[in-house]
């Protein structure tokens, strides 16, 4: 192979999609590494696979379907909030689905993916959209973004939140990292305070919330889209 053959750039991809064939295609289509500089690490059919692949491998991006057995792409994301949180290696997710409904892009949006796009995506545009959201750019087919805009233009969610004005901001700041599955001693390292101190701010926030446990604070948290 001579020196103009090797690709400038290189992303590690994990493809989650429970049809096989597809998956396949995919692989072919894109993941000729010395050709498009894009190494598949892995792949899976389910969202038990998928989470347990994605923490074992750490991509820079999940290609992810939105209907999968187990839960659906949202599932996935949710049990892998902690590595897109990771601020020194993000794990970040492109949805590439045959579905192109509203809903099924909002809710993946609001899981946390960077994107969508829809199988009838060419190779090379599919490639680009990749590096894109490695990058940390959002990337949606054609007429998809208009739903991501106009879902959070119309969020019913009250402009002014007292409950949520009452926490400091970093009290804010444990509060998405507990809502997100993170133990204490991971709040810590990535806040630079001390356990004791992610304890004071727990109990102050219970406390203004008039809440009882992690569980509540977790739903709150989930119901105001604070994940």
């Amino acid at each position: 192979m001579t020196t103009e053959e090797v690709p400038e750039r290189h992303v590690r991809v994990v493809l989650v999609d429970d049809h096989r064939m597809f998956r396949t295609g995919v692989q072919a289509e894109i993941g000729a590494t010395d050709r498009t500089g894009v190494e598949v690490v892995g792949e899976a059919a389910d969202v038990d696979q998928a989470v347990t692949v994605i923490a074992a491998t750490r991509p820079e991006v999940v290609l992810l379907d939105v209907h999968l057995p187990g839960g659906g792409g949202v599932e996935v994301l949710r049990r892998s909030a902690a590595l897109m949180a990771d601020k020194e290696a993000p794990v970040r997710f492109l949805a590439l689905s045959v579905s192109d409904a509203a809903e099924d892009v909002i809710g993946v949006i609001r899981g946390g993916a960077r994107g969508y796009v829809t199988k009838t995506i060419t190779g090379a545009d599919l490639i680009d959209a990749v590096f894109r959201v490695k990058d940390g750019d959002a990337v949606f087919s054609p007429r998809l973004a208009g739903f991501v805009l106009d879902a959070f233009a119309s969020t019913d969610a009250p402009p002014v939140d007292e409950d949520l004005d009452r926490l400091t901001q970093r009290e804010r700041e444990v509060l998405r990292l507990i809502a997100r599955g993170y133990a204490y001693k991971e709040i810590a390292k990535q806040l630079f305070i001390s356990v004791k101190t992610v304890e004071s701010h727990v109990s102050a926030v219970l406390r203004k919330l008039q809440l009882s446990n992690r569980h509540e604070l977790t739903r709150w948290a989930t119901a105001r889209r604070l994940v």
